[in-house]
């Protein structure tokens, strides 16, 4: 029986076996047999090994030029952080994103890669650590405890930039619906009860304004990421980081970046300890998804039927609805979006669990944070996507149906009281639900208002917001 070459390394614990061809190293092989918890690796979220090497590329620069690390080791450290930014080597970020250690072992996975990487650049082997070591020279003046929460909130800078983009194409696909439908009467509901008219449009006009104060409070958050601890080391005192490091290391990713509003935070302890930024933003999210899912509720309500529900509006068919029922077509894609909805609430849970769970100058639970925050980011940013191109911009309006509903409708009364009084009023809409006959009719029946004032009592602008007279 063959066996893959290996090689040796070592750590505190002793000699441990890593696979030859492996760029990572000793503490990433323990923790491949330590966590193997969700299957979900650090190579599942490229954004977050993107931001990983974008913090150590800041930090061998700074250190640098803080006179710290020679310019050798630092622009080859630089340069293999560049390649891994640009898609190499993900492969090699093994660890499961659950994990203990408060995320030491993805700083541990980094520092390695980088180092074996940037060996080789130098003309050394992997594992020669002698030349260039991943802790004393890739962690230098760094520890887990800085490296990994601001690499998380880069790495939430990257999906929240893809949300936004996406929700904003949702809004205008509403939008462009709202104008679609802006002549189109029907009967708005109050407790699933009929209540006054509305058209079409300004039902779905509605959809795309929340969609927009949901990118306000997205924008608003977003930039609360940007307040990084970077340069507190251990618990925020700034223990072994040279002078001057902290500044440099911030500059240098305000400019790799490209986020102009990277900032040190004013209290380093504070904010090493601190995850309310991840609560605040798990709680926008989950705004975000309730609001969403209420969205995808009132489709499949509008779409129900389509002879025995509402049937108002007609959502694209996607798929056969049944292996039973012949014809039958389900509304899937609101119901996939649902789905994500309630994984997005779920995960603010785990995350205010997580939040709560820290102890003195350290929230150990961190990785779960990163895991619920950036799964639940991937996820609602795909479901937003499908709901746009496989469902709202194939939306159509049943127009007679609608029609025939406002027509009928005890609801209609309303725009009447005005002129009828509340309980003539009364009166009308409930002989309407007794006998099913139109309201218009009873009223001219009676003789309560001329045709000259049911015409401009019912005009469509007046029935949805316009002036009575």
């Amino acid at each position: 029986m063959s066996h893959a070459p290996t090689r040796a390394e070592h750590d505190m614990l002793g000699e441990i076996s890593v696979p030859a061809h492996a760029y990572y190293g000793a503490h990433t092989a323990r923790a491949l047999i330590n966590f193997p918890i969700t299957r979900e690796t650090l190579a599942d979220r490229p954004h977050l090994v993107a931001a990983l090497a974008v913090v150590k590329q800041a930090a061998a620069t700074a250190n640098a030029e803080a006179g710290a690390l020679d310019r050798t080791r630092a622009e080859a450290i630089a340069t293999a952080c560049a390649e891994i930014r640009n898609g190499r080597l993900h492969d090699q970020f093994v660890v499961d994103l659950i994990q203990g250690g408060a995320g030491t072992s993805t700083n541990m996975n980094a520092n390695e890669v980088i180092a074996n990487r940037a060996l080789e650049l130098l003309g050394h082997d992997r594992g020669d650590h002698s030349a260039l070591h991943p802790l004393d020279h890739v962690n230098l003046g760094q520890s887990t405890n800085d490296v990994y929460p601001t690499a998380v909130k880069l790495a939430l800078d990257s999906h929240l930039a893809e949300l936004l983009a996406t929700l904003a194409g949702l809004r205008e696909a509403f939008s462009a619906k709202a104008v679609e439908f802006a002549d189109i009467l029907k009967m708005g509901r109050t407790q699933l009860q009929d209540a006054v008219p509305m058209t079409l449009g300004q039902e779905f006009g509605a959809f795309a304004a929340t969609l927009g104060e949901d990118e306000q409070r997205l924008a608003e958050v977003r930039l609360l990421l940007h307040e990084l601890n970077l340069g507190g080391t251990a618990i925020g005192t700034g223990l072994n980081a040279r002078p001057g490091y902290r500044e440099l290391a911030v500059a240098h990713l305000r400019e790799l970046t490209g986020i102009p509003t990277l900032v040190s935070a004013p209290d380093l302890i504070e904010a090493t300890q601190d995850v309310g930024v991840f609560v605040q933003l798990s709680g926008v999210l989950k705004r975000v998804a309730v609001k969403l899912s209420k969205i995808c509720n009132d489709l499949r309500l509008l779409s129900s039927g389509p002879q025995a529900g509402f049937g108002e509006i007609t959502l694209p068919a996607r798929q056969a609805g049944s292996s039973i029922m012949p014809g039958k077509v389900n509304p899937v894609i609101p119901e996939v979006v649902n789905q994500v909805a309630f994984e997005i609430v779920g995960n603010d849970v785990t995350i205010t669990l997580a939040a709560e769970g820290g102890q003195l100058q350290l929230n150990a639970f961190e990785p779960i944070i990163a895991r619920a925050l950036t799964a639940g980011l991937d996820h609602l940013t795909a479901a937003i996507g499908v709901l746009t191109e496989h469902c709202v911009r194939g939306i159509t309006a049943r127009r007679e149906h609608l029609a025939g509903l406002v027509a009928t409708s005890a609801g209609l009364v309303t725009a009447l009281s005005p002129a009828l009084g509340y309980e003539t009023a009364s009166t009308i809409a409930l002989e309407a639900h007794r006998t099913g006959r139109p309201p218009l009719e009873l009223v001219r029946e009676r003789q309560l208002l001329t045709n000259e004032q049911l015409g401009a009592l019912t005009t469509p602008q007046a029935l949805t917001g316009g002036p009575l007279s």
